[in-house]
């Protein structure tokens, strides 16, 4: 699957979860619903944090000079 269509559908997740979250009536609704945006967040720092790691490295996996 395409990295960037993850990540969008990540990011889209979080915002509705969010949305959700601001929707709870009770203090457990909200829990379940922080949880959710937690996870998703994580997930997304792992994408993030590739891509940053890959950042140095050009389609040949040559470092690129500074």
């Amino acid at each position: 699957m395409d990295p960037e269509k993850l990540m969008t559908g990540i990011s889209n997740e979080i915002e509705a979860a969010l949305k959700a979250m601001g929707k709870a009536k009770t203090p457990e609704e909200k829990l379940v619903h922080s949880e959710i945006v937690k996870n998703l967040c994580e997930s997304l720092g792992v994408f993030l944090n590739l891509m940053g790691d890959m950042m140095p490295y050009d389609d040949d996996g040559e470092s690129i000079p500074f």
